[in-house]
């Protein structure tokens, strides 16, 4: 069982993330690094897109939390 949570935890860190190609300030969704990211389905013109609801955990760079409540792309 303890095998089973360190291997969630270790695919969820922000080390693997990285690796992925995702922004490890965004976590609930694979957010691309790219030179802009908007929300799939919004009024961005990209070139990359993501579909939320993804949680804000350090610098908003792509500025996909437009209210600031810490959660993006929520509808």
């Amino acid at each position: 069982m303890l095998r089973k949570i360190v291997f969630a935890i270790a695919l969820l860190s922000p080390a693997h993330l990285f690796a992925q190609g995702c922004h490890t300030s965004y976590q609930g969704a694979c957010v691309p690094i790219a030179s802009d990211v908007d929300c799939a389905g919004g009024r961005g013109n990209g070139p990359a897109y993501v579909r939320g609801p993804v949680y804000v955990v350090g610098p908003d760079v792509y500025g996909l939390d437009r209210d600031g409540d810490g959660i993006a792309c929520e509808k």
